[in-house]
């Protein structure tokens, strides 16, 4: 795939009105119809891979998580998230997805293990 831009990615996420329902630091919410408010970015103990993130634009209903899942699906359980794929560019798609990337922070997960010395 070709790189990315992170702003022109930010720029599409802005456009396509995604702050309707998903939050990002640093981008306002605006609060759509649902007034859902799914948290995108931020701390996270496993990556976020570029394929997790195509496939859940591309096809949101692909995988819906748990404790998002009575307010973002149909009674089907399919995600209520709009089809963006006959709208947005391909390459919107690669800067939208690099964008959404950079928003998270991979950290390790808190542990009690104490080593032996």
């Amino acid at each position: 795939m070709p790189e990315g831009d992170i702003e022109k990615g930010k720029v599409t996420f802005e456009r396509l009105v995604c702050n309707e329902c998903h939050s990002i630091p640093n981008i306002e919410w605006k609060g759509g119809k649902d007034n859902l408010k799914i948290h995108l970015g931020g701390d996270i103990s496993s990556l976020k891979t570029y394929g997790d993130l195509v496939t859940s634009v591309i096809n949101p209903s692909h995988k819906v998580a748990l404790f998002y899942n009575q307010e973002t699906s149909t009674e089907d359980g399919l995600s209520k998230m709009k089809n963006y794929n006959d709208v947005m560019t391909v390459q919107e798609l690669i800067d939208l997805v690099t964008f959404l990337q950079s928003e998270y922070q991979v950290v390790p997960p808190p542990t009690s293990y104490t080593p032996y010395y």
